[in-house]
């Protein structure tokens, strides 16, 4: 059964967010918990752990995005939304990796999309993982949690949401460990997880992070069809 929290220190708008996510739930025919809290002082001191967490920004006392960074130091992995009256913040949530960012009033479609689009992720996070060799120790990475690889020469820097880790491999036989597991390399020194994918155009990929790729012109056809293809497969209206 998947957890939610709803935090607002707006009562009625709490309340209706509940409410408007459990119905939609329930017409997804999803169990689910919802918890609402008045501030982000009461969703860090609770106990339960949630899948999906909707975030107000402007509240008093603690404000969502410094509840959002104590959040994410607890919950690297769950999914994070934020709910606003401003756009001022659209920058700042992305590192927080903020899964979406609403504008108030927020329509019941665009609730409903952004709903289905966070309960397939959270559903279908996988645990698959690779193991690599650094100074005589192994390491399990899991590939959910790596956005991209950076190659330099036999150096490769794995980057995720826990920062950079550095270890030795030949790219070939990267390659060859995420052949089918829907990492591509859009560029000689760079491949990338096509589910962090936010965005791209002919010269670059924007992930959701913020952080932008070069993309080898060679491989920008193969990119867009296998990139849409894993779009699709995570709930994407394309």
């Amino acid at each position: 059964m998947l957890s939610i929290a709803v935090c607002d220190d707006e009562v009625i708008e709490c309340c209706n967010m509940a409410k408007r996510i459990k119905k939609i739930m329930e017409e997804m025919k999803i169990p689910c918990i919802i918890r609402q809290f008045r501030s982000g002082g009461e969703l860090l001191q609770a106990l339960e752990s949630f899948d999906i967490v909707f975030l107000d920004i402007i509240m008093q006392d603690l404000d969502g995005m410094k509840t959002a960074q104590a959040f994410r130091k607890k919950a690297s992995d769950k999914i994070l939304i934020f709910v606003s009256s401003s756009r001022e913040y659209v920058f700042e949530a992305y590192d927080v990796e903020a899964f979406q960012y609403l504008l108030k009033p927020v329509d019941d479609r665009k609730l409903k999309s952004v709903l289905q689009k966070a309960v397939f992720k959270t559903e279908s996070r996988s645990q698959e993982f690779i193991i690599v060799s650094r100074e005589r120790q192994k390491k399990k990475l899991f590939l959910d949690d790596i956005y991209y690889f950076e190659i330099k020469g036999r150096v490769v820097d794995v980057h995720g949401p826990e920062g950079i880790f550095t270890y030795y491999e030949q790219i070939g036989e990267l390659e060859n460990k995420l052949q089918d597991k829907g990492f591509f390399r859009c560029h000689k020194s760079y491949l990338i997880n096509l589910k962090y994918v936010d965005g791209y155009n002919r010269k670059e990929v924007i992930l959701e992070n913020g952080k932008k790729i070069v993309i080898a012109k060679r491989r920008y056809d193969e990119f867009v069809q296998k990139v849409l293809k894993v779009m699709r497969e995570n709930g994407g209206i394309l």
